[in-house]
């Protein structure tokens, strides 16, 4: 019996270190694969995001964490046609749409993203100089170091390198949840108040707006091309899809929490004040709690950087997939001179703009949210039909309930964009704006 006893505890041990070696192996290889998805999704919370969260925030309080959270699944499941098209093609998308829909569509595609993408990059650059301004840190200095930052970031001439680097800024990009906790926020009235599906105000111009904008910043063209591209220049192959899909669930998962946390942070404290940036928020809070506004300011630079790290690539990628250019993080500038000329003239002339004197900063800010999902609905379209491509994507095409979920999002967000512009034309139709 004893024996017996020895021998079924040892295999009981046995199959418990087999387990946790088949675990252990599984998050080594995770950690490996990971990386686009995480970076994609969590550069979505840019300047131009975090701005749009705390004016959010300061106008309807906790009101609208419930449309938040319904964007986690919505950003997911764009994002991980992304992994497998990237996967299965070895094409970024620029090139991918050129090949599947010709030259017309191509073009049309790319000069939408190079003109999104770098009035995008403008606000990157506006949220950056806001937030170092706070600290009396004039914007000409802030552009600068973020040149040479995002420059040396690059020109070390490795894919995995410049991406665990950016993984390092992605970790900062949480410094939101913490200065929710410090601003002891009700637990009771997020939930009764946030989690409730309404309309605060009703049907209005500003809610259309409000609404369009925070599509705009948590579902962008420029994710689309740029993960896709990532998913290309890593190498990833169709057995490391199931791993990007993780990678990509993770991201959605963490974009939406920092989302919600800054809407709680402006909600707790300034709800009702006429806020228009995340910089005069940091402002106003610093007068409130110190430590709390200083945060919000770092967290609004880092937030910029991020997003300007990943924009300036997807014009980069995409440029350098239609011209035959080499345009690999891989590739030496003597080798790739094009790409890496196209990157720097993207940056230096994204930054000048900020230092226009009065030039409508916060308004080209939030103005911009809604341009990029106006724009949305046609990138969307282009990759659901090259996902249902059976010759091109063989057994990763998309299923029935992918095609059901994908063409509602398109109609979701052509919908509200016409609702939008109907508001926008006669502001009496759906109501006053008043939120």
């Amino acid at each position: 019996m004893t024996s017996n006893g020895s021998v079924g505890g040892m295999n009981f041990f046995s199959k418990l270190f087999y387990r946790y070696r088949r675990f252990a192996k599984a998050i080594k290889l995770y950690l490996i694969l990971s990386g686009p998805g995480i970076i994609v999704m969590l550069a979505d919370n840019d300047a131009g995001g975090i701005t749009t969260y705390a004016a959010t925030g300061s106008k309807y309080g906790y009101e609208l964490i419930w449309f938040l959270v319904l964007l986690l699944p919505v950003a997911y499941y764009v994002q991980e046609m992304t992994v497998r098209l990237g996967a299965v093609t070895k094409r970024g998308h620029a090139e991918s749409i050129f090949d599947a829909f010709g030259q017309f569509w191509g073009w049309f595609s790319l000069l939408d993203l190079i003109l999104v993408d770098w009035l995008t990059l403008v606000t990157e650059f506006i949220g950056m100089t806001a937030a170092m301004s706070i600290f009396n840190i004039p914007p000409v200095i802030t552009i600068f170091v973020v040149i040479m930052i995002m420059g040396a970031m690059i020109l070390q001439g490795r894919y995995w390198t410049w991406e665990k680097i950016a993984m390092l800024f992605c970790a900062l990009n949480l410094i939101y949840i913490p200065c929710a906790f410090l601003v002891r926020p009700t637990v009771s009235n997020i939930i009764s108040q946030g989690l409730i599906p309404h309309f605060p105000g009703g049907f209005n111009e500003t809610i259309f707006f409000f609404l369009m904008a925070n599509i705009g910043t948590t579902i962008a063209p420029w994710m689309i091309f740029f993960q896709q591209s990532a998913v290309v220049d890593k190498g990833m192959r169709e057995k490391d899809i199931i791993w990007g899909k993780v990678d990509t669930l993770l991201g959605s998962m963490f974009t939406v929490l920092v989302a919600v946390f800054v809407i709680i942070v402006t909600g707790t404290v300034l709800k009702g004040m006429n806020i228009e940036s995340a910089a005069q928020a940091a402002q106003v809070i610093m007068g409130i709690d110190k430590f709390v506004g200083t945060f919000l300011a770092i967290g609004l630079f880092n937030a910029g950087l991020l997003g300007a790290i990943c924009i300036s690539l997807a014009s980069s990628w995409a440029f350098g997939e239609v011209f035959g250019w080499a345009h690999s993080l891989n590739n030496k500038v003597r080798e790739a001179p094009w790409f890496y000329a196209f990157y720097f003239f993207a940056l230096i002339t994204a930054g000048m703009v900020t230092l226009i004197p009065k030039a409508p900063l916060v308004l080209i800010t939030l103005f911009v949210q809604v341009i990029a999902v106006t724009l949305l609905p046609a990138i969307l379209v282009f990759l659901i039909l090259m996902l249902n491509n059976e010759e091109l994507m063989g057994k990763y095409k998309n299923t029935t309930m992918q095609n059901v979920i994908s063409g509602t999002i398109v109609i979701v967000i052509i919908v509200l964009s016409t609702l939008y512009g109907v508001s926008a034309l006669f502001p009496g139709l759906f109501g006053s704006g008043q939120g």
